[in-house]
């Protein structure tokens, strides 16, 4: 029977991001590619650990309970350069982490997003940059996952997921107005347009699915009273007053909604994100990013007129 994945929210996900690659891609880089096919199938046994966007994968999924296993609310998928020989490690690694991720798509030493919009994808995670900047040069949703010191998979249940705001749930104009005019450009443009709202940015479609989740969240609470939402979505934007009102403005007349709203006009995100504790933000600018992937899973969104400049390039 055919598996429709229409009306799911569809994540693609790379080993890289999901798990600690750190041995495995040293021995890559050091020793090459047969070095490495050897050592994966040595080691095929050894679990791997958990690495930047397992937790944020692992609640994700979690929220399937949600509806009938037989028609899941989530799909992850694995998009991967690895060949089927080499992937087998990631798929036992799933398998002993107890993950319901049974779909994979293997590529010995190609990308894989060009598959993206053939499995109705949102999202595309992964730990490698330049596959990453290829995906959305090529208009497609993807964020590369930062390292981070901490990966704290606690035990609660709830999915803390915060998002910036231009460059990333809404299109870039915005921003080149800034880039080109300065911030009091900025501002008098917004106001002038407060109440049209934006282009969408490259992940408003997943925003979207996890809005959809939510709702569903809802019907579930409106069911059982004693049910608690575990999905919390925030935006933590340098946008501040007036321009606040066009993001607002924005996603309702996109039908999106958040949570939480942090408009800092220019305060540290990190400070914010320590006390947020996501378990993934999205921003479109290294420079914030430096700040926040110390302590905070953190994935940069290479969208836009602010990586496209030497000054905002990966370091």
């Amino acid at each position: 029977m055919k598996y429709d994945l229409s009306d799911r929210l569809v994540v693609g996900i790379a080993s890289s991001a999901l798990f600690d690659l750190t041995d495995s891609d040293a021995v890559f880089r050091e020793r090459g590619e047969d070095a490495y096919r050897s050592h994966q199938e040595t080691h095929v046994d050894d679990v791997l650990g958990k690495g930047v966007a397992f937790p944020f994968v692992r609640r994700l999924l979690s929220l399937n309970d949600l509806s009938d296993p037989s028609d899941p609310l989530v799909e992850v998928i694995i998009l991967s350069r690895n060949d089927p020989d080499t992937g087998m490690r990631v798929m036992r690694s799933i398998k002993a982490h107890d993950l319901p991720i049974s779909r994979a798509v293997f590529r010995q030493g190609r990308p894989s997003h060009r598959f993206m919009p053939a499995l109705n994808m949102s999202l595309f995670l992964s730990a490698n940059g330049p596959d990453v900047r290829d995906a959305v040069a090529e208009g497609l949703p993807a964020g590369h996952v930062l390292q981070t010191a901490r990966i704290d998979d606690e035990t609660d249940r709830e999915l803390r997921i915060a998002f910036d705001f231009d460059g990333v749930v809404a299109g870039d104009a915005a921003e080149r107005i800034y880039q080109s005019g300065g911030v009091d450009a900025f501002r008098a443009h917004e106001v002038r347009n407060a109440t049209t709202p934006h282009d969408p940015g490259p992940l408003r479609d997943f925003l979207a699915g996890i809005n959809r989740l939510q709702r569903r969240e809802e019907e579930q609470r409106r069911n059982d009273p004693a049910y608690r939402p575990r999905v919390r979505v925030s935006l933590v934007t340098a946008r501040d007053a007036p321009a606040h009102e066009r993001a607002v403005a924005s996603l309702k007349g996109w039908g999106l909604r958040v949570n939480d709203a942090f408009f800092l006009g220019g305060i540290d995100k990190a400070a914010v994100m320590k006390a947020l504790d996501p378990h993934i933000f999205f921003d479109d600018q290294v420079s914030h990013l430096n700040a926040t992937a110390p302590g905070t899973p953190s994935v940069h969104i290479p969208f836009g007129v602010v990586n496209t400049t030497p000054r905002t390039a990966e370091g």
